[in-house]
């Protein structure tokens, strides 16, 4: 039973509050943080319900916290640290900018990634706040050109101001690859940007759509089922809804009643799990995430995205 919330956490809780007062639900997927986070006590009092969503909260990966819900890749601050791990290795020691929203969203990832970019022997010569939308950031690029970044990090937006940032940037002779997280990297997103998405890298926890580079029988599926372009949150859907499964399976074969407690005791059975190739290296659930990416890099002629690195897991 779909419902369309709008992102707004009362209109949220109120689906919920009707879905779950009609029917016997043991799996749910939600929309946002705020949502997972006002719902938790509720999870946590029915006891029934193993939920993923929408989110990847740094907050919410925290199984003592949050012990009924998972998120369906890595959370906020592993996909930093898979955007890191690749810059230390293309170019150690390099600088790495930070520009993030004013937000709970933007900021959630970036203290922790700054800590973590240290470790990997990168520097972090400036960090810019901006509000989220579009904006005049003429006084932002000219700070970001003084700190002369080998790579700059977007979080916490969705398009603007990221190609204001960007042409403005090139503009002013920067030569800084510019990078995104999961919410910029859609396909049809990264297209919107025009000739500033040139190049444009980001991180991916799945394969697109259209990546034909390497068998991929769930991706195939998916194509019949569906002749258009689907968007990186339909497959984000996909996988949860095949995790769900897998997790009900196994707590059915071990004769046990499907209540969130033994559902997430399931999902954390999932070891080298192969997801028929929607993310392209086999899968472990430990705690609440999935820290497993890809960068991938927008390929403006082609009109694609396409690999700019191997699966890169943050767990080995």
């Amino acid at each position: 039973m779909p419902e369309d919330t709008g992102y707004k956490v009362d209109v949220s809780v109120a689906a919920f509050k009707k879905i779950t007062s009609q029917n016997k639900v043991n799996l749910y997927y939600g929309d946002s943080t705020g949502f997972s986070k006002t719902i938790n006590p509720e999870l946590d009092r029915s006891g029934q319900i193993l939920m993923a969503g929408a989110s990847f909260a740094t907050e919410l990966n925290d199984p003592a916290k949050y012990p009924n819900q998972f998120l369906v890749g890595p959370d906020y601050t592993e996909q930093i640290g898979i955007l890191l791990r690749h810059i230390a290795k293309e170019k150690p020691g390099a600088k790495v900018a930070f520009v993030y929203s004013d937000s709970e969203f933007g900021r959630d990832p970036i203290e922790a990634s700054e800590a973590a970019a240290k470790k990997l022997g990168l520097t972090v010569p400036v960090k810019l706040m901006t509000p989220a939308g579009s904006v005049d950031v003429s006084t932002e690029v000219i700070k970001l050109r003084r700190a002369a970044p080998d790579y700059t990090i977007f979080h916490g937006y969705i398009l603007a101001p990221i190609p204001e940032f960007v042409q403005q940037g090139k503009q002013m002779g920067m030569t800084s690859k510019w990078m995104g997280t999961f919410w910029t990297m859609d396909s049809s997103t990264v297209m919107k940007m025009g000739e500033a998405a040139d190049g444009f890298m980001g991180v991916m926890p799945y394969r697109y759509y259209y990546d034909t580079s390497a068998k991929a029988p769930m991706l195939d599926k998916i194509r019949a089922l569906r002749p258009e372009y689907q968007s990186t949150a339909y497959t984000q859907g996909f996988l949860t809804a095949m995790l769900f499964t897998e997790a009900a399976k196994r707590t059915l074969d071990a004769g046990k009643p499907l209540d969130g407690k033994n559902l997430k005791a399931a999902l954390n059975t999932i070891k080298d799990f192969d997801t028929g190739g929607l993310i392209g290296t086999p899968i472990t659930i430990k705690g609440n995430s999935i820290p497993v990416g890809r960068v991938y890099k927008a390929d403006m002629k082609a009109q694609k995205m396409v690999a700019a690195s191997d699966w890169i897991s943050l767990d080995k």
